[in-house]
């Protein structure tokens, strides 16, 4: 896995422990010489996770859309900064650039492009493993709300289980790089 593209929070959230995260996630992936591609904020948990790249002699590529440019929230220390014109255009993108996607505690938009990328592998757009870090049960609820959606017919088990669903963050990254080794193979 050469590339993850990271959804998360554009604020810090209420807990230093999501900033916490966010930053040992930036560390891993550094580590693992894995680079970063995000919406390219400087802002939250999402700058919080660059910086930590960067800091640790990572690559950091950054996806963001004029309009949030224009409001001062892009990060101008990337290794690479592409803007686009839409959230369209930024999620494919960002799509295109990684291997992975992994999500950390965010907002509506976080779950939008969290969807996203999911539908994207359930309609076999692309076979690229998604996951979900349920950082101290942030997202419990979602987990509960996919399970009824299977028990009530509406997710098949196998696009369930196309979604890694982790509570630690070292276990998440191996099971998304052995996901996205076997995704390369077929």
């Amino acid at each position: 896995m050469k590339s993850v593209c990271v959804f998360c929070g554009s604020s810090p959230g209420n807990h230093p422990r999501y900033l916490e995260v966010a930053r040992d996630l930036g560390r891993l992936l550094a580590e693992r010489r894995c680079t970063l591609v995000y919406g390219g904020g400087r802002v939250g948990l999402m700058g919080a996770v660059a910086d930590a790249v960067l800091q640790a002699g990572g690559r950091a590529v950054g996806v963001i859309p004029q309009l949030l440019l224009d409001k001062e929230v892009g990060h101008t220390g990337l290794s690479e900064l592409h803007v686009v014109q839409t959230m369209a255009q930024r999620k494919q993108l960002m799509g295109d650039l990684s291997d992975a996607f992994l999500t950390l505690p965010g907002g509506i938009g976080t779950m939008d492009e969290l969807f996203e990328a999911w539908t994207w592998t359930q309609l076999d757009l692309h076979r690229k493993p998604c996951g979900l870090l349920n950082q101290d049960g942030y997202y419990d609820s979602l987990v509960a709300f996919i399970d009824h959606c299977q028990s009530e017919g509406f997710l098949r088990p196998r696009h369930a289980a196309a979604l890694i669903v982790e509570t630690d963050l070292s276990r998440l990254f191996d099971r998304l790089g052995a996901a996205a080794g076997q995704a390369e193979n077929q």
